[in-house]
């Protein structure tokens, strides 16, 4: 946990607090209640690029410093600017439940014969101590075919690790190309008959 981002008092316009280059935030806490600040925008786009689920350092306006996560970001979805981060306040001495991406690997065989890779799941749900959350799971997918898919189940989790997802949760599948004259033969009967009924 190296990095460690100092959050200010919120005061003012939001608007202004944005062109300033200050984010409007919250950190919310079980053992304290809700601080409304701001964070530096430089530094948070910065973490979120290096690692979206990482434990920050931050220090409050109360000069405490907590360990945090990133609980949610919004941001405009035309320009991509941040509006508001919201951040949730950690015991590093108990088990974390939380959210990591599934980094799929490899080129399926299924592609290769045409298929469609179309991904369902793009994150699970995980419970493990703080110090041992890991940024993402990956899986292999090289060996999936055309009808195939891969369930949360099939994951190769580390033993600190339990996934608190569905295990039946389907994250990956390959689609098989339709044919185009399945398609088209229907839709120019239904033509010749809208011509013939006039």
């Amino acid at each position: 946990m190296t990095t460690t981002i100092l959050l200010s008092e919120r005061s003012g316009p939001v608007k202004k607090l944005r062109a300033e280059g200050h984010i409007p935030a919250v950190v919310y806490s079980s053992r304290m209640d809700s601080e409304h600040v701001t964070v530096p925008e430089k530094e948070i786009r910065a973490s979120l690029k290096r690692n979206p689920r990482a434990i920050l350092n931050v220090t409050l306006p109360s000069k405490a410093k907590q360990p945090v996560i990133v609980h949610q970001v919004q941001k405009d979805s035309l320009t991509g600017q941040l509006l508001h981060i919201d951040f949730l306040q950690i015991n590093m001495k108990e088990q974390l439940d939380t959210s990591i991406p599934v980094h799929f690997t490899g080129e399926a065989k299924g592609t290769k014969e045409g298929g469609i890779l179309q991904i369902e799941t793009h994150e699970v749900m995980i419970r493990c101590m703080p110090k041992k959350l890991p940024e993402y799971l990956a899986i292999d997918i090289s060996k999936l075919s055309i009808g195939e898919h891969i369930t949360v189940t099939d994951l190769e989790v580390p033993k600190h690790i339990e996934v608190l997802s569905d295990p039946e949760t389907i994250l990956v599948t390959i689609l098989g190309m339709q044919k185009l004259d399945a398609v088209v033969e229907p839709a120019a009967g239904q033509a010749e008959e809208a011509v013939e009924s006039i």
